[in-house]
């Protein structure tokens, strides 16, 4: 999945000549949370609503007047940017890294994006497949060649389909994957993949 899949087109921007107050109240009527700075087609900084909230707060006597400061003054100039075609887990760690809330996507030189938490959230649940009806299996399994095809192997020969597939390593020469699968039976396929000496995990095993 890339960042143009997950992204919002087209983008509300705002202008550097625009008062706080008009960003902070096109912020409200949107329901959104960045506007980028944009004149000429240029892109010139990104302003959020906590950076007004901060800069208009009363703890801060000396900050700029809501009705006539510019958000030019108050923006952020240098702005970390996307490309329509990064993966969104790419674009997922360098908004952790640095610790900012969105990213505008840049094509060309132009504003054609903008992708938040929020979207690649959504991102994260579409991957993991729990958007559709499914059931949730998690298997350690060692982290040498083939593991993960004697899984796939084992479900395929059941007649049950795969919606989503995710793996991540753990300590200890192990991987972790979690499968969405088109059955509610997972305990039944649980039970039967530890008869073949898979370590599941989820679901547990019953008592009974």
């Amino acid at each position: 999945m890339l960042v143009k899949d997950v992204m919002r087109s087209p983008v509300v921007t705002v202008g550097p000549e625009a008062t706080l107050e008009e960003a902070y109240r096109l912020l409200l009527e949107r329901g959104i949370r960045h506007l980028p700075v944009v004149a000429g087609g240029r892109l010139l900084g990104i302003i959020t609503d906590r950076d007004i909230r901060l800069a208009t707060s009363h703890l801060n006597p000396k900050g700029p007047c809501p009705t006539c400061a510019r958000v030019e003054e108050v923006m952020t100039k240098e702005v970390v940017t996307a490309h329509p075609l990064d993966p969104v887990e790419e674009a997922a760690r360098v908004m952790r890294e640095r610790k900012i809330g969105s990213l505008p996507v840049l094509e060309d030189g132009g504003l054609v994006g903008i992708v938040t938490g929020i979207d690649l959230l959504d991102a994260l649940l579409k991957l993991t497949g729990v958007t559709e009806p499914s059931g949730r299996l998690e298997v350690r399994l060692p982290d040498r060649v083939g593991e993960l095809a004697r899984l796939t192997g084992y479900l395929a020969g059941r007649g049950v389909n795969i919606h989503s597939l995710l793996s991540y390593p753990e300590d200890g020469d192990f991987v972790r994957a979690v499968v969405r699968v088109n059955t509610l039976e997972t305990h039944l396929l649980a039970e039967g993949l530890r008869r073949e000496g898979f370590d599941v995990l989820w679901p547990p095993k019953k008592p009974w």
